[in-house]
């Protein structure tokens, strides 16, 4: 029943296998070249991938793969600190790659593929591998464009412990010999995501999401037309509110920011922990952005109700108004 409401939910052909698995994002970084990189690689030699690489997630992605095949970056964003996409008429594909790899949302760096690259119309046949784990059932799919899709449940699915895999079906058989039968998409599709014990708590419960998803109405649209349109409303709150203040700002440019994630950073960040505090006294926490880039963060995925976005937004008002 999980995998019929998800299938009805994402509107996903069924030329597509859907398989749960274990082991997180994390492990599909693994998994996914021990299935795909020999798709065309000349037999004893290492099959070639592309990335590319647009913040932390798919960085840790192409050092992952590293391990099972011959990575090339296509395009980064590095350069400019994360905070733009490359456009995909700029991105050097390599002639005869088994696949291509994007991180659709990068929850750190707070960027999103607001679309699909469509690779054929860039003169590559190889299919599109997208991590959509931190926006997964935000928005819909267009699964024209797209070999394999993977997430990890935990943001936006269920409670961790699942990881989704939706691969197309021509896609299967290509394993590498070290690849274990448990990680096999093609063996994990012929036992119908049972080869061994599946995480069955966190299918039902994911199977519980569904249907609340399936249920979801915004503005006489249902399903994933309405989480797109009540996460593009909740994300326009917050980012207008940055961009009018002159305490926050946000960096990334506007036609690729994340509607799931926002960093965004105080002019003055001697005010960092001053604000973090006032902000657990407010009961908006989780707030201190990552490590690696500092500032703030505001993670809006399905869960979180607009009210939620509306108190953070308002608080980011009352901060200003005593100390800007």
């Amino acid at each position: 029943q999980a995998e019929a409401d998800l299938r009805e939910l994402l509107a996903i052909p069924s030329d597509y296998a859907v398989l749960f698995m274990q082991g997180g994002g994390l492990a599909e970084n693994a998994i996914v070249p021990m299935n795909l990189s020999a798709r065309i690689a000349v037999p004893g030699a290492r099959g070639a991938v592309d990335f590319v690489v647009t913040g932390s997630w798919s960085d840790k992605s192409q050092n992952e793969a590293q391990k099972y095949c011959q990575v090339y970056v296509a395009a980064s964003n590095q350069d400019d600190g994360h905070t733009t996409l490359p456009p995909a008429a700029s991105w050097r594909l390599t002639p005869g790659a088994s696949y291509v790899h994007i991180c659709t949302n990068e929850t750190i760096n707070g960027v999103e593929f607001q679309s699909l690259p469509d690779l054929k119309s860039l003169g590559s046949d190889a299919p599109l591998v997208i991590d959509f784990s931190s926006h997964v059932a935000s928005r819909p799919v267009d699964w024209s464009r797209v070999g394999l899709a993977f997430a990890g449940a935990q943001k936006n699915l269920g409670p961790a412990g699942l990881t989704l895999v939706i691969v197309r079906k021509d896609l299967l058989g290509y394993a590498l010999n070290i690849c274990p039968s448990a990680f096999d998409y093609k063996t994990v599709n012929a036992h119908g995501s049972m080869f061994n014990t599946p995480p069955t708590y966190a299918i039902y419960m994911a199977g519980l999401i569904f249907k609340w998803l399936k249920r979801q109405s915004e503005n006489g649209l249902t399903g994933m037309a309405a989480m797109e349109a009540r996460n593009i409303a909740k994300a326009r709150l917050l980012y207008d509110a940055l961009d009018q203040s002159i305490l926050f700002y946000n960096r990334v440019q506007p036609d690729c920011r994340s509607r799931m994630n926002i960093p965004f950073y105080l002019r003055d960040e001697s005010l960092n922990d001053t604000f973090l505090t006032g902000a657990k006294a407010a009961n908006l926490l989780q707030l201190k952005g990552h490590k690696s880039v500092g500032g703030m963060r505001a993670s809006i995925y399905n869960a979180m109700p607009i009210e939620g976005v509306q108190a953070l937004v308002d608080y980011l008002h009352e901060f200003e108004s005593t100390r800007a």
